[in-house]
C-alpha cells in the first residue's frame, strides 16, 4: 500500500514538472499576446490608487481611462525624448572615441606582445565598414515599428483590463469560493440532517447561517490574495523607481565630478538596467567604465571609477533594497536569480524586467494554498 503511494506520489510530481514545462513552452510561443496583456495588468495594479480615488469621487470610467492613457503616453514620450537625445549627442563624439579605442587596443598589443595583426593593426573603422548598413537600418526600422505595435497592443489591453477587473474577480471568486464551500457543506448536511421538520427547520436555518458564513471567509480569503498582489506590485514599483532614481542621480554626480563625459547617459543606464536584477547592475557599472578608459586612456583612472560606482550599487542594491524591498517580498536570494534567467529565456529583456513582480505574485497565490506541498514550495521560495 505504502508503494502505490509513494509511485502514486511520484507520477504526479512529474507530470507536475511536464505541466509547468508546457506552459513555459506556451507563454514563450504566445509572448506576443501574453507580454502587452501581463504589462497592461501591471499598468492597471499601478494605476489602481488613482482610479480608485476617481471612481470614489464618481468620475466617469471613461474619463479615468482616458488620465491614465493621457500619463502614460506622457511619461514614454519624457524618456524616449530625453534617450534619443543623449545619444544623438553622444553619436556625434564617437569618431574621437574610435580612434582612442584604436590606440588603446594596439598599445595593449604591444605590451602583451601580442602578434595577430587583427591587434597590432587594430581599427574600429575598418570593422563597422563591414557592417551592412541596410540590414542594420532595416532592423532598427523593424525593431521600431515593433515597439511601437507592442505599446498600442499593450494600451489596448489596459482598456479591457480596467473595464473587465471587476467581473473578472467575481467570476474567479464564484468560481474558488462556491467550490469550496458548497461541498463541505453538502458533507455537513449528510451527517447532521434529522428525519423531524422542526429539526429540519431549525437545521436549514443553521445551513444558512453556516453557508455565509464560510462564504465570507473565503471571499475574505480571496479579497486579500488580490489585496496582497496590488499592493505587493505597487511598493515594489514605487520602491524600485525610487531605488534607481537615488542610485543614477548619485553616480550622474560623482561622474560628472570625476569629469566622465555624458554623465547622464550613465546615469540614465543605472537607473534602467539596475531593474533586471543582478545582471542589469554588471551591464550598468560596464560602460562608465569603458568610457572613462577611453576618456581618458588609463587603467588605474578606470577600475577608480569602477571600484566607486560598485560600492554605490553594492550600497543601493545590496544593502538599501534588501531591507525596503527584499524583506517585503520575502523571495530567496537564488530564487530571484533563477526567476531572472527562467523568465528571460521565455520573455527575454521583458521577462527580467518583470521576473521579481511576477515570481511574487506566484508566491503568495502559493502561500495561499491548503496543500502541504504548496506550503513547502511557499517555505522554499521565502527568504525566512
Amino acid at each position: 500500500m505504502s508503494k502505490k503511494i509513494k509511485t502514486d506520489g511520484t507520477i504526479k510530481f512529474f507530470i507536475s514538472i511536464i505541466g509547468i514545462v508546457v506552459i513555459a513552452a506556451v507563454l514563450k510561443e504566445l509572448s506576443h499576446i501574453f507580454i502587452p496583456f501581463v504589462v497592461a495588468y501591471f499598468l492597471f495594479f499601478l494605476f489602481s490608487p488613482l482610479n480608485d480615488y476617481l471612481r470614489g469621487k464618481k468620475f466617469p470610467l471613461y474619463i479615468v481611462l482616458l488620465l491614465d492613457i493621457f500619463l502614460t503616453a506622457l511619461i514614454l514620450w519624457g524618456v524616449s525624448s530625453f534617450i534619443i537625445g543623449s545619444f544623438i549627442s553622444f553619436g556625434d563624439q564617437i569618431p574621437s572615441y574610435a580612434d582612442k579605442l584604436n590606440k588603446i587596443v594596439k598599445d595593449a598589443a604591444i605590451t602583451l606582445h601580442i602578434r595577430d595583426p587583427f591587434f597590432k593593426y587594430f581599427s574600429i573603422q575598418r570593422i563597422v565598414a563591414r557592417i551592412d548598413y541596410k540590414i542594420l537600418a532595416g532592423g532598427i526600422f523593424s525593431s521600431t515599428f515593433t515597439l511601437l505595435g507592442n505599446i498600442l497592443f499593450v494600451l489596448f489591453f489596459f482598456i479591457f483590463v480596467v473595464t473587465g477587473h471587476d467581473a473578472t474577480y467575481e467570476a474567479i471568486k464564484k468560481r474558488f469560493v462556491f467550490k469550496k464551500v458548497k461541498p463541505e457543506l453538502k458533507e455537513i448536511e449528510k451527517k447532521y440532517k434529522t428525519s423531524t421538520d422542526e429539526s429540519n427547520n431549525d437545521f436549514n436555518n443553521w445551513i444558512s447561517d453556516k453557508l455565509n458564513i464560510e462564504r465570507q471567509e473565503k471571499e475574505e480569503k480571496l479579497a486579500n490574495t488580490f489585496k496582497a498582489i496590488t499592493g505587493q506590485i505597487q511598493r515594489y514599483i514605487i520602491l524600485k523607481i525610487a531605488i534607481n532614481l537615488s542610485a543614477a542621480i548619485v553616480i550622474t554626480i560623482l561622474l560628472y565630478l570625476f569629469g566622465i563625459d555624458f554623465a547622464i547617459i550613465w546615469g540614465l543606464f543605472v537607473f534602467l538596467f539596475n531593474f533586471i536584477p543582478s545582471i542589469g547592475s554588471a551591464i550598468a557599472l560596464i560602460l562608465p567604465v569603458v568610457m572613462a578608459l577611453l576618456q581618458y586612456e588609463s587603467i588605474t583612472y578606470a577600475l577608480l571609477i569602477a571600484l566607486i560606482l560598485a560600492a554605490i550599487q553594492t550600497l543601493f542594491f545590496n544593502i538599501i533594497e534588501t531591507n525596503l524591498i527584499g524583506k517585503r517580498l520575502n523571495l530567496n536570494p537564488l530564487l530571484i536569480l533563477m526567476s531572472v534567467l527562467i523568465w528571460g529565456y521565455i520573455w527575454g529583456v521583458v521577462g527580467m524586467l518583470l521576473s521579481v513582480p511576477l515570481t511574487a505574485i506566484i508566491k503568495i497565490i502559493i502561500s495561499n494554498s491548503e496543500s502541504e506541498n504548496m506550503k513547502f514550495f511557499s517555505n522554499l521560495m521565502s527568504k525566512e
